[in-house]
């Protein structure tokens, strides 16, 4: 196994023949034998452990054994303890998912603080099968069916093509000494359960099993690829970000065939779940809306904006004095004194200081706000002059005003007021510039 180990990193992973990475490593079998490999092969890597305080006294003697394993092999070797009953209780998730939430994080942060960019976990062809079967079960697309990856930006699973026997028999050729899981017997887990009772039936059915479900699963990362290019695709002719907003148009979602695929494939990465409220969206009233935990989805006339959801702004509004000179919130903008009219632009605004009443404020319009509109007679409601602009909910949502007292001065990045505006006989020019 040796062999074909160096020669499948030599090919497939010169990411970690040519920089150190952290190893993950809980004291098991599997563990064991890719740091024992790694060495073989003489690769630059750290241990790193995670004792997550669900075994007493057995977490501890693992934590020990894999601290020692390191040191004789002169390793770099973290480790961390967590209280992994209290944190699922906590977050209300299984104790099983509660662990993984937990080292992942930890792993993120050992690698950031250590300028370390690729983790390697010891995940073989085995685990992937019981990932399938667990997919398979609960009810899954093609994502779920295509098995773990191999490798991702900042994960690699470099012994996925081997099967537990094969790392079993390395290990014991090696006279290996590795830590057992008690816990791992238990078939009161799912993936126990697939693991000691329905993997040897289905390896039972076939000596082949494996391989060939191994070349099935090659096949279906395939097809997956095939629909995210097509997605990808699809994004760029109908994902049309500005300023933070992704406007989709609606009428191009409806003639997509069949359309619950699509709108799965097109909105998955933005942690919707609910595909029935999303596809009935498409066709609501404006102003219609749903949320995921990162994201946005609102219904605007004939298009669908997307949005990361932010947190809200609990100031109403924000003073500016007369001696500054720079507003740093809640958003950037500079003042400065001017003795003429040098630039134009949307982001840059000219008044006359001495029709300003201090201090100024800027805060986000609300219903019933209007102005004089520069260049027009008259006033003008915010409401209807975003309407004659074409403006959208989301833009309209995140738009500031400066004001004077009450009066609106401008409406930034889009209209100044007539009221405050540059005259003949303005001696003391003020430039607001947009950054």
């Amino acid at each position: 196994m040796l062999e074909e180990f160096q020669k499948h990193i030599e090919a497939n992973f010169q990411n970690l023949v040519k920089t150190k990475f952290l190893l993950a490593c809980s004291g098991g079998l599997d563990s064991v034998a890719l740091v024992h490999l790694c060495i073989r092969c003489k690769l630059d890597f750290a241990i790193a452990h995670c004792n997550f305080n669900l075994r007493g006294e057995a977490s501890n003697g693992d934590e020990k054994f894999v601290q020692e394993l390191a040191s004789s092999n002169d390793i770099q070797f973290f480790a961390t303890n967590f209280n992994t009953i209290c944190y699922a209780e906590k977050n209300k998730v299984s104790v099983q998912v509660g662990a993984r939430e937990l080292r992942y994080r930890w792993f993120a942060e050992v690698m950031r603080e250590n300028d370390i960019k690729t983790l390697v976990t010891a995940h073989h062809v085995d685990d992937s099968l019981e990932t399938f079967l667990i997919n398979l079960s609960r009810g899954t697309g093609i994502d779920g069916l295509s098995g773990i990856p191999e490798k991702t930006e900042a994960l690699s699973r470099p012994l996925l093509r081997f099967s537990r026997s094969q790392i079993f028999e390395y290990a014991k050729s090696q006279n290996l000494k590795w830590r057992e899981d008690a816990s791992n017997a238990d078939t009161k887990y799912l993936r126990n359960k697939i693991r000691h009772e329905i993997v040897p039936l289905l390896k039972g059915l076939n000596p082949s099993f494996l391989k060939n479900f191994t070349k099935t699963q090659e096949h279906l990362s395939e097809s997956a690829a095939l629909i995210d290019a097509h997605v990808l695709e699809l994004k760029s002719r109908l994902f049309q970000e500005k300023e933070g907003v992704i406007r989709i148009p609606t009428q191009a979602l409806l003639d997509l065939k069949p359309i619950s695929a699509h709108i799965h494939a097109l909105f998955k990465a933005y942690g919707f779940t609910e595909w029935n409220d999303v596809e009935n969206l498409i066709t609501a009233m404006s102003g219609k809306e749903i949320y995921s935990k990162t994201h946005r989805l609102l219904k605007d006339r004939e298009f669908l904006l997307l949005t990361e959801v932010s947190e809200k702004i609990d100031t109403e509004f924000y003073a500016i004095s007369e001696e500054q000179t720079e507003v740093l919130e809640p958003i950037y903008i500079t003042i400065e004194s001017a003795d003429s009219l040098s630039s134009k632009g949307l982001h840059t605004l000219y008044v006359d200081k001495k029709a300003l009443k201090y201090p100024l404020t800027i805060r986000k319009w609300k219903n019933g706000d209007y102005f004089y509109p520069l260049g027009m007679q008259g006033k003008k409601k915010l409401s209807k002059f975003f309407k004659d602009e074409k403006i959208d909910v989301v833009s309209k949502e995140r738009q500031w005003l400066l004001c004077s007292g009450e009066d609106v001065v401008w409406v930034i990045g889009r209209r100044a007021d007539e009221r405050f505006k540059v005259k003949e006989d303005t001696s003391d020019i003020l430039k607001f510039t947009l950054n």
